[in-house]
């Protein structure tokens, strides 16, 4: 029955990924072997004893300030983006034609469903190396998030104080 169907299904995708491992022709004694072993040990030797250089310590305070510098501005560029895609793709009231609705959401579900690597990775050969490709890859991405729960709150909210304004 059902469960032996799964246990076939389990045993076929194991099948799979050792078949696909045998078809690498992998050298796995130079996995183990004696020089790889003494890398590995060297590395993470020195993964337990980090620089506390000053100079090395100014240049980690400097990336990271960038970094949170680039993720407050993505998302400051985020919420100005999602908030103008919102007002289009969300329905306001009742009797609202919404004619953009349909193409707003389908551009919000397409900014949110590309990661913010592969954005990053597409704004990299456009803006070049820096944190301006990284800022934007984060607005893109986050812009559709944002954007949908805008339009879900804007659609969700009470119909009496928009009806009022209306009148």
């Amino acid at each position: 029955d059902a469960r032996c169907k799964a246990c076939w299904f389990t045993a076929g995708v194991l099948l799979l990924v050792v078949a696909s491992f045998w078809s690498l022709d992998l050298k796995w004694a130079q996995f183990l072997s004696w020089t790889a072993l003494s890398k590995m040990g060297r590395f993470i030797g020195e993964l337990l004893q980090p620089d506390l250089s000053a100079p090395f310590l100014y240049k980690l305070l400097w990336a990271t300030l960038e970094t949170l510098a680039m993720s407050a501005l993505g998302t400051l560029l985020a919420m100005v983006l999602g908030l103008a895609l919102a007002l289009p793709a969300s329905k306001a009231f009742d009797g609202d034609p919404a004619r953009w609705r349909g193409a707003t959401r389908l551009l919000l579900n397409a900014l949110r469903s590309v990661p913010e690597l592969v954005w990053a990775a597409l704004l990299l050969i456009a803006a070049g190396l820096g944190p301006f490709a990284g800022t934007l890859a984060l607005a893109l991405h986050t812009s559709g998030v944002l954007g949908r729960l805008f339009a879900e709150a804007i659609e969700n909210a009470p119909s009496g104080p928009s009806f009022a304004l209306r009148t």
